[in-house]
């Protein structure tokens, strides 16, 4: 199987998907997404892989979706290319609520497969994890993160609330809410305080730490695996995991209609996204989020004092 989008390797008993779009920051186009989900089952059928790990090239794990346009073929050919549903940052004008909820809802499935194959799936996450970036993430089995990660949905305040919510499930409403509402980033560290992710090591010791618990995994039998992972989500789907999916993508469709969505659109499209993106640092200079910590901030929003 040939991909251009990740790296797919075998070894040790467990299967390394690597995000492989470096300079782009391992932004999630449609076909990097369409590759991951091809790359998940092939190692959910191939018997000689016991777990997954997901990883990014280059600095980052993934600074969200790929908010360029971009001409789909390797996840669904299209036979005529006028007749199909409109939406997306680029269009002239809006998708309809229904048409928008779909595109969201069909790449949501892409990403669903990490929760719904039998074998378990760890994510590696360094510097950014931001926006659909944590779509992915939070839909693995263990999250283990370098220290000075950065994650967050920072798109909540402008485009659009995340069409993908494991939140509620790692850290309750409380902080599930301080960080959707804010779109504040929190560092790996606070992550794992928090519950966000399973744990957190400085940077310099992430591959160490990752490599370990893969090779553990890669010993156990995957029957024993399956039989562990499923009985915990099925728990999970229970108290409305799956349900809540679905909802999250609709909540996102029906918040794209909004006016500041409008405006950040109008925005991106007039200026580029750059400029809209560098219109909402100037808004939010210092939007992180301390796990145990005061957050004094000065007039600009910027905390006094320093570290984060």
């Amino acid at each position: 199987m040939t991909f251009q989008f990740i790296q797919y390797d075998v070894a040790n008993g467990y299967a390394t998907i690597t995000l492989n779009r470096p300079e782009k920051r391992n932004a999630l186009s449609m076909s990097l997404l369409g590759e991951l989900n091809a790359a998940l089952w092939e190692a959910d059928d191939d018997k000689e892989v016991n777990a997954v790990l997901i990883k990014g090239a280059g600095k980052d794990f993934s600074t969200g979706y790929d908010l360029t346009p971009e001409v789909v073929t390797s996840v669904r050919p299209k036979l005529r290319q006028s007749t199909y549903r409109r939406g997306g940052l680029y269009e002239d004008d809006y998708a309809t609520l229904s048409d928008d909820a779909w595109r969201l809802e069909f790449s949501q499935r892409l990403r669903m497969a990490i929760f719904d194959m039998h074998k378990p799936v760890v994510a590696r996450i360094h510097g950014n994890c931001l926006a659909g970036g944590t779509d992915v993430a939070l839909l693995c089995d263990m999250l283990i993160a370098a220290d000075d990660a950065r994650i967050g949905h920072p798109a909540a305040v402008d485009v659009g609330t995340t069409p993908n919510s494991m939140w509620l499930y790692h850290v309750g409403p409380q902080w599930a809410k301080r960080m959707m509402l804010t779109g504040d980033t929190i560092s790996g560290a606070d992550a794992a305080k928090a519950g966000l992710v399973m744990k957190s090591v400085p940077a310099e010791l992430l591959d160490a730490e990752v490599e370990g618990l893969m090779r553990k995994l890669g010993k156990i039998d995957s029957d024993a695996l399956r039989a562990g992972k499923r009985i915990i989500n099925l728990g999970l789907e229970l108290m409305g995991a799956r349900t809540l999916q679905r909802l999250a993508a609709e909540n996102d469709a029906q918040l794209h209609t909004a006016q500041v969505t409008r405006e950040f659109r109008e925005l991106v499209k007039a200026e580029g996204l750059n400029a809209a993106l560098a219109k909402r640092r100037a808004s939010f200079p210092d939007a992180q989020v301390r796990f145990d910590r005061p957050e004094l901030r000065d007039e600009t929003g910027r905390f006094l004092d320093e570290g984060t």
